[in-house]
Parts: structure tokens; sequence; C-alpha cells
């Protein structure tokens, strides 16, 4: 399991926390209520943004796939109201959003590694490339110094890091047997 975590970083707690709110606030409505309109097949126009979803909308909600019902489960478990879910789709696109100083967010990926709950994550910075770069500058040390993080790669591909053999192609051996040369 790989799911996706999408840190906020900053050198306090509330700084982290701030940012996070910067970006929230950055999420233009209009579009995330097209989004769910589609995801969910139905239709938000006029629900007060600060409110709740109303559960006869959510009766009526299509279960496509996966990303609906995440969104389903979402509301259902955590009731937030339509902006909250709105922002929580925008950047992170409903994988976990973490707020907090690096050794938190190591803390939090150690606590879901450690309970069996991921065997890895996805990154998904709030913003690019800055994101990914204060992750791997201040997040991926204290991961390594844990003994969480590789701290060199053990081969030249992602096959070989994961120590898969690498499979025949079918193309070298038609050009095989067509007399073709074989690079």
């Amino acid at each position: 399991m790989l799911p996706g975590i999408s840190p906020y970083l900053g050198s306090t707690e509330a700084e982290a926390r701030a940012l996070k709110q910067e970006f929230d606030e950055l999420t233009q409505p209009e579009y995330g209520l097209g989004i769910l309109r589609k995801l969910l097949g139905i239709d938000l126009d006029g629900v007060p943004l600060d409110g709740q979803f109303p559960p006869d909308l959510l009766a009526a909600a299509g279960n496509a796939g996966s990303r609906s019902q995440l969104v389903l489960d979402i509301i259902r478990r955590e009731n937030p109201t339509v902006r909250q879910v709105l922002q929580r789709f925008a950047g992170a696109r409903g994988h976990y959003v973490f707020a907090g100083t690096p050794v938190q967010v190591a803390d939090e990926i150690q606590r879901w590694f450690g309970g069996g709950a991921a065997d890895g994550f996805n990154i998904m910075p709030p913003w690019l490339p800055g994101g990914f770069e204060a992750f791997a500058d201040e997040v991926v040390p204290i991961l390594q110094a844990r003994g969480l993080f590789r701290t060199e790669y053990t081969g030249r591909t992602l096959r070989e890091h994961f120590g898969l053999d690498r499979p025949n192609s079918q193309y070298a051996k038609k050009a095989d047997r067509d007399g073709a040369a074989v690079h």
C-alpha cells in the first residue's frame, strides 16, 4: 500500500498550519464544485459553502468509482462543510493532508509504516518544486536517520531497486526471428 500524503511543512506546527490555510484560501470554489459534480453526480449549486452537505444530496450521489467512494466516505465520517471538502480535494485530491514540522511529518509517516498501514508513500507536495524540495531537504534526512528511507540505491533502475528480474522483450524475440539485429 502506497497512500498519498500531502505534507505542509513549517518550522513550527503553527507555521505549517498557516501555510496550509494560505493554500486553502487559494481554492477556487467554482472549479471544485464542478469536479465534485462530475465525481459524485450531484449538483451543489445553491448549497452554502460553509454549510454541511445536505443528506438528500448525499443519498443521491453516485458511486462510480473508488475516488467517488473516498469522497463520500470522508463526508459521512467527518461531516465537513462543502468548503472544507473543496479545500481538501483541491491540492491533495483526497489524499492524506498533514501540516506540521519535519519531525512531526516523519513521526506520522513512521506511525503509519510501523502500524502496517502503509508500505511507503507517494509524496504529493502542495506546490512544486518548493514543497518537494522542502520534503527532500527536511523530512528525508530524519527518515534516513531512523532507517526508514534508503541512503543509497541498490541498482540503476526501479526494477533493480525492487530486486525484480528484467522480463524478456517480445520485440527482441520478433526481431531475432525476422533476422534483424538485436540490440
